[in-house]
């Protein structure tokens, strides 16, 4: 039987339902979503509200740890919020899709806008970096959180009908028609990882601690395991110096 695929939902408050009953949220919609239509994925909310590419560049390293099968990014909005230059939001992204790449996690990296009054150039540069990454990484790309919203009616029918009282977060209508359009995103995601190749395991015990080497398996996530090479045959020496029992 297959496994139920864990997907990361990593971002900011977009991501983890700022201002609304937690059942209206950005996760919990997703999820009720993907139930109703069988698909056997379980959504871990990771979003932390007034997070930064720089914040969330931070903690991808831990959170990677925590072993998903698949990632959804939403990062940069709170960049642009903050004026931020383009040049090091996408650093930021670069990174963070290279941790991924590296664990073998696969992403549905989501786009981010850019206001006019920043001025063209800024805008044009920031909202370019999302599909240039996602064809770098090989990615899977939703153009962006709010173009489900965009083509909802006049600007003020689109903040009336489909936000808070801040203008900037959606609320649960909003986020309904969001995750209306970005679910079927989500199922390629969901397959993608569903399809990845199970690495080639060794298990080793560490001072009692276990652990799993794989030529699969990144370097980051090798806690306290001396490397040993499949044919080597110093392999016996080197567990007992290591204190290893195999």
């Amino acid at each position: 039987m297959a496994q139920t695929v864990t997907v990361l939902a990593f971002g900011d408050s977009l991501v983890h339902g700022y201002g609304l009953n937690p059942k209206d949220g950005f996760v919990p919609q997703l999820q009720n979503w993907l139930a109703a239509r069988e698909i056997d994925a379980e959504i871990v909310n990771a979003g932390v509200s007034g997070e930064t590419t720089a914040g969330g560049l931070a903690r991808i390293d831990w959170t990677l740890d925590s072993d998903p099968d698949a990632l959804i990014l939403s990062l940069g909005g709170n960049d642009v919020l903050r004026g931020l230059l383009p040049r090091d939001t996408r650093h930021n992204l670069e990174e963070i899709l290279s941790r991924t790449k590296e664990a073998a996690v696969p992403v549905l990296l989501i786009g981010q806008g850019a206001p006019a009054n920043y001025g063209e150039d800024y805008k044009q540069e920031f909202e370019a970096i999302f599909p240039s990454l996602a064809d770098e990484y090989q990615t899977l790309l939703f153009p962006s959180f709010f173009a489900p919203l965009e083509e909802a009616g006049s600007l003020t029918e689109i903040l009336q009908t489909y936000f808070q009282d801040d203008g900037i977060h959606p609320n649960a209508a909003g986020v309904a028609r969001i995750v209306d359009a970005m679910g079927p995103h989500i199922v390629q995601l969901v397959e993608r990882a569903a399809a990845r190749p199970v690495p080639d395991q060794t298990y080793v015990r560490f001072w009692g601690v276990e652990n799993v080497l794989s030529d699969n398996v990144p370097h980051s996530n090798w806690k306290r395991v001396i490397v040993l090479g499949r044919n080597d045959h110093s392999i016996e020496s080197r567990m007992a110096s290591g204190g290893l029992i195999w």
